[in-house]
């Protein structure tokens, strides 16, 4: 797997670009947030995810981990391909698609093409309580808190614990300790289950 890659932007589209580095030039897909954080660089640095299906290799190209985060999120839903989770961070912002998955706005989601209200729904199901909300500011915390959050819960359920109580006691710490590293989460949550 491909974590980023550095180089010359060659060429810079809304949907792509093409990125030369040690004399390759890659084809990667990306969102207008990406594209428009690039516009106007000669150089660029993109954090890659990469899918593999029987007849293409494909990368997917975000300017910040926020972004590459939201959009593995996405895709974790069942019935969110790839295409469509670009799509979806081309028609919202970060801040835009966790607010409407947070507050449950339906309408929002089927704003963005190829998104039905069942597909709205069930992505609003899988992910809202994924999405969490700082409660002093209202903004939302989506990528080091969330990473932090799905390497705790991933660590502790590989240890045997039943997901559903770890996800309370790792949200519980994170509220008390919003700047935890990882290792004390895990560390504070086996003593507390």
């Amino acid at each position: 797997m491909y974590e980023f890659i550095r180089g010359n932007i060659v060429e810079l589209n809304p949907a792509s670009i093409i990125i030369e580095a040690g004399g390759i030039g890659y084809f990667v897909k990306v969102s207008l947030n990406t594209y428009s954080k690039l516009n106007g660089k000669k150089e660029g640095l993109l954090l890659l995810h990469q899918v593999v299906r029987d007849d293409a290799h494909i990368l997917f190209g975000f300017a910040d981990k926020g972004e590459r985060e939201l959009f593995r999120n996405l895709i974790s839903v069942n019935g969110v391909g790839a295409v469509t989770a670009i799509m979806m961070l081309s028609s919202l912002n970060q801040d835009e698609l966790v607010s409407a998955v947070t507050t449950e706005n339906v309408a929002v989601l089927k704003g963005v093409k190829g998104i039905g209200a069942k597909t709205a729904q069930r992505i609003i199901i899988d992910l809202k309580d994924k999405f969490g909300k700082l409660p002093e500011t209202g903004q939302i915390s989506l990528s080091t808190d969330n990473t932090i959050r799905n390497e705790s819960l991933s660590a502790l359920v590989m240890l045997g614990f039943v997901k559903r109580d770890a996800e309370k006691i790792v949200s519980k710490i994170l509220q008390e300790q919003p700047e935890t590293a990882v290792e004390s989460v895990i560390k504070q949550a086996l003593k507390r289950l």
